[in-house]
């Protein structure tokens, strides 16, 4: 059923509507002109002459011309096999000047020469200039340009639908690559963080249950309560829903770092933040966090939120550092999060000293 459907759906393209209507333009001229040459006796030949021009018309109409106008040559050919046969065929030939009209307007279209316009025009009505008037069907050489612009308007137009049709493909290939990668973005940096936490969790859990300290059951009652925050965490991500707080994220760190033993200090002089920075900062400040808890034994950190001159800067600076990892190895979350801020118009900044301390700076523009 899915592979008739796409059968049925590519049949009824702007590709196939097009080819549909050009066959029966050019049918309805060549079933006019075969009448014709019936009626002088000169079928054979001018079916064969016929066939060479419709096969040169067809390839012109129809290429992608890898150059501006295409094989403008195919138009030269058509031209001389549109006139000099009318002196052996006669009048029943007059039907093709259509055909010429229709290539030279496609050369038009792609040229922009309205000069070219003119010519197609006057394809039909020229040839009432003829010596013999009886070479000549005055009404196929007045009417059979309409059907030349008619030919015209349906390729143009098909080829017009079919670029909107890729152009329309192009767009949902880019969301479904953009919605992919937002998934995989807020995956790697609610959830990983979620779980780096849960690790530390039953990490301390465990160290608490060894030592027979009480506070081992408020730490299970804080875990089943992470768990819970996880569960709502992965359908949030699933449907791209975002309820980001800076001021829960911001106790929820310093509830996380004292669990952990390090002593934290946070200071915040700034408020009314937009609901892009805010999250922004969110993550920032949970990325900050989760690599303070994961790449240092740290004993002291501060986070600092301020404003000034309509910069907004959220510094986490720790103590503890352990040796640097690989060279370049900068870790898919300060990728992830350089995108968040880099998109806001902001930066990050990150440095450490041979004391053992590491600074971590991200700088957001506060827009109103």
């Amino acid at each position: 059923m899915s592979r008739a459907r796409a059968k049925l759906d590519d049949l009824s393209s702007p590709r196939w509507a097009g080819r549909a209507g050009l066959v029966a333009g050019i049918a309805g001229l060549s079933v006019a002109v075969l009448a014709g040459l019936a009626g002088a006796g000169r079928v054979v030949e001018g079916a064969v002459t016929l066939l060479v021009l419709l096969v040169l018309h067809v390839k012109f109409i129809t290429e992608t011309p890898a150059r501006r106008a295409g094989s403008w040559w195919i138009v030269a050919v058509q031209a001389w096999l549109t006139y000099l046969p009318l002196t052996v065929f006669g009048a029943a030939w007059t039907p093709v000047c259509g055909l010429l009209t229709g290539a030279l307007l496609v050369m038009a279209g792609r040229i922009r020469s309205i000069v070219l316009v003119l010519l197609a025009l006057a394809c039909g009505p020229v040839m009432l200039a003829a010596p013999d008037a009886t070479m000549i069907d005055p009404v196929w050489a007045l009417a059979a340009p309409l059907a030349g612009v008619a030919e015209y308007a349906i390729v143009s137009l098909a080829r017009r639908a079919g670029q909107l049709a890729e152009a329309r493909t192009e767009v949902m290939r880019k969301a479904v690559v953009l919605e992919r990668r937002r998934f995989t973005r807020d995956l790697h940096d609610l959830v990983g963080h979620r779980l780096t936490v849960l690790v530390l969790k039953v990490q301390l859990l465990e160290r608490l249950i060894a030592e027979r300290d009480p506070k081992a059951r408020d730490e299970v009652s804080e875990t089943l309560e992470l768990l819970r925050v996880l569960s709502s965490d992965v359908r949030a991500v699933a449907h791209g829903l975002r309820s980001s707080s800076l001021a829960a994220e911001l106790g929820s760190a310093r509830s996380l770092l004292e669990s952990a033993r390090v002593r934290c200090q946070i200071r915040v002089a700034c408020r009314d933040l937009p609901h892009e920075v805010e999250e922004a900062l969110t993550h920032a400040l949970r990325e900050g966090v989760t690599n303070v808890l994961r790449h240092a034994e740290a004993r002291q950190c501060s986070v600092h939120l301020l404003e000034r001159d309509q910069m907004v800067r959220l510094t986490i600076r720790n103590d503890g550092v352990r040796p640097p990892r690989r060279p370049g190895d900068a870790g898919q979350g300060l990728l992830n999060l350089a995108e968040r801020v880099s998109g806001l118009g902001g930066w990050l900044e990150a440095t450490s000293s041979r004391t053992g301390q590491f600074t971590f700076s991200v700088y957001v523009p506060h827009k109103k």
